[in-house]
């Protein structure tokens, strides 16, 4: 049903019948009897984020953009200070590896958590949560004298950092249309696109001035300026384009309707037991002419909690659509790839001939960050045109799946030139030469991974936040195997070879978008589908 009118609903105190409850429930966007509204996604809702000034957007955009970066920071400015902390900590490799990847794979498992709460309790309260927890981690693992306390705490700087590099994507789909997402996913991508490059580099130089800890307290300063900035920020999150939350109420709405009927029972059947009793009205029973008045009145009251919430219920929802297994794991393998050449970098790159100390490597990785960042803004930008170009030959109508239109020109660029960097780093070329790679490396897969990203919150309408999530999650996953496996396959394969293996990876990946092009429309309506023939029976 849509709202006829702009009145603003408030359910905890509009009386109403019986058979206006769910109404009203309707008019919210609410999913009632398993049925969900025709476009959730541009249901009725009060001071509409969409419709919000250029100028509050653009600065949503800016907030959530230098928070993300805190994240990607927070992985790779650690790197350039790992033999000092070997020193001084008296690590072990192991321990090391595992400061590195435990960070990674808590990083891409921990959105599901939050993507869950943001979905009750909206976006800002995460984002504020989130990065405190982060500051506080920061500030405790500058300061650890034993690994245990150092590895601990990188596993609650990943924590707190994990939340807006998740939600962020989900905070831009409230606010903007989806012809517009892949140029706004592109800026805003662009920012913690900046970490793997700028990282090292600044990690780099405050170990040589400083100590290793000096980049933990740059953390906590940043973290801290972005705390100031999210205190200004106004929510975006809006329950009645929330399928995670109407879902959640639906369930909520049966187990009350359920508690009501039982009380109901209960009280007939004291009545009708209790026959000494002269004046019904005299006794201390409910009334039970009342009662329904108050159970319907009792019924929209209804608020949410976390305990009505199972962050894996809705990851189950998006991970039963082919459409979206298919996507997700090209954006796990591009996400891998990219700490990969990051992490095996230092130790290329700091033995003969180069010798480069950390500063020297951070600006050889400086040429694969700027890659990405223009691969960013100009892949957004080229999928929002590639999706109006391709609704305006289709007489106005398009689907998701027309923005992966966009990662063909770069699908043929990514294998050729991850071979090229495999075989020149591996026989040590001049160091322009594979700066140049690098670049190429990184505008090729970024670009791809804007539209995929965009494209995952397009085909997820009302569960961007679950989606951009579980992103996160095979992200994490394939990250964690990436820190794991990518040092010992460099020490038996050469850079040659891993780089070459990853190519023939990513060739895989990127048959898997092309896959999602040719059936990812019909997949979706099954799955539509499906969910509405299960919704009708619950």
């Amino acid at each position: 049903m849509q709202a006829t009118s702009t009145k603003d609903y408030d359910t905890s105190t509009t009386p109403t019948t019986s058979s206006t409850v769910h109404d009203h429930l309707d008019v919210l966007g609410n999913v009632t009897h398993g049925v969900h509204p025709p476009d959730i996604e541009h249901a009725y809702v009060q001071d509409d984020p969409r419709q919000w000034s250029t100028r509050r957007k653009t600065f949503t955009l800016a907030t959530i953009a230098m928070a993300s970066l805190i994240a990607t920071l927070g992985v790779n400015i650690y790197n350039p200070g790992i033999n000092d902390v070997k020193r001084d900590l008296h690590a072990t490799d192991q321990q090391i590896s595992l400061s590195l990847s435990v960070f990674i794979l808590v990083q891409g498992s921990v959105p599901l958590f939050w993507s869950a709460v943001s979905e009750i309790r909206g976006r800002k309260l995460v984002y504020l949560v989130s990065i405190s927890l982060y500051l506080i981690g920061c500030g405790v693992a500058g300061s650890a004298k034993s690994m245990g306390v150092l590895i601990a705490m990188r596993v609650v700087q990943a924590t707190g950092g994990s939340a807006v590099i998740a939600i962020g994507a989900a905070t831009l789909a409230d606010i903007y249309e989806p012809r517009e997402r892949g140029m706004i996913v592109g800026i805003y991508y662009a920012a913690p696109l900046l970490g793997p490059s700028i990282g090292p580099l600044v990690g780099g130089v405050a170990t040589q001035l400083f100590s290793w800890r000096a980049t933990f307290f740059f953390l906590v300063i940043f973290a801290g300026l972005s705390l100031v900035t999210l205190a200004f920020f106004k929510d975006t999150f809006r329950r009645e384009r929330s399928l995670s939350y109407q879902n959640a109420l639906r369930r909520a709405t049966k187990d009350h309707e359920e508690k009501l009927r039982v009380k109901e029972e209960n009280a007939r059947k004291w009545h009708s037991n209790d026959e000494k009793c002269d004046q019904v009205t005299a006794c201390s029973s409910p009334d039970m002419e009342a009662q329904p008045e108050r159970s319907h009145a009792a019924l929209v009251g209804i608020r949410l909690s976390l305990r009505d919430i199972n962050p894996i219920r809705p990851v189950g929802s998006v991970l039963k659509r082919y459409n979206n297994i298919a996507i997700l794991l090209p954006s796990g393998l591009l996400f891998g790839l990219t700490y990969c050449i990051t992490y095996t970098a230092v130790f290329t790159f700091a033995e003969a001939p180069y010798f480069y100390n950390s500063f020297k490597i951070g600006l050889v990785l400086l040429s694969f960050g700027i890659g990405c960042m223009v691969g960013s803004i100009l892949g957004g930008r080229w999928s929002d045109y590639v999706l109006t170009k391709m609704k305006a030959a289709n007489g106005g109508k398009s689907s998701s799946e027309d923005r992966l239109q966009s990662t063909k020109p770069m699908m043929l660029l990514l294998p050729p030139s991850l071979v090229a960097y495999a075989w020149m780093s591996e026989k040590k070329v001049h160091i322009a030469g594979l700066c140049v790679v690098l670049f190429l490396i990184g505008l090729s897969s970024i670009w791809i991974y804007s539209s995929t990203l965009a494209y995952i919150v397009d085909a997820n309408v009302g569960r961007s936040s679950t989606a951009v999530a579980t992103n996160s999650m095979f992200r994490g996953v394939t990250g964690f195997i990436a820190a794991e496996v990518a040092v010992p396959l460099q020490d038996s394969l050469g850079d040659g070879g891993l780089y070459t293996l990853w190519a023939g990876l990513m060739v895989i990946g990127l048959l898997s978008i092309l896959l999602t092009i040719a059936k990812g429309a019909h997949w979706r309506e099954l799955a539509d589908e499906r969910e509405k023939r299960l919704g009708e029976k619950a």
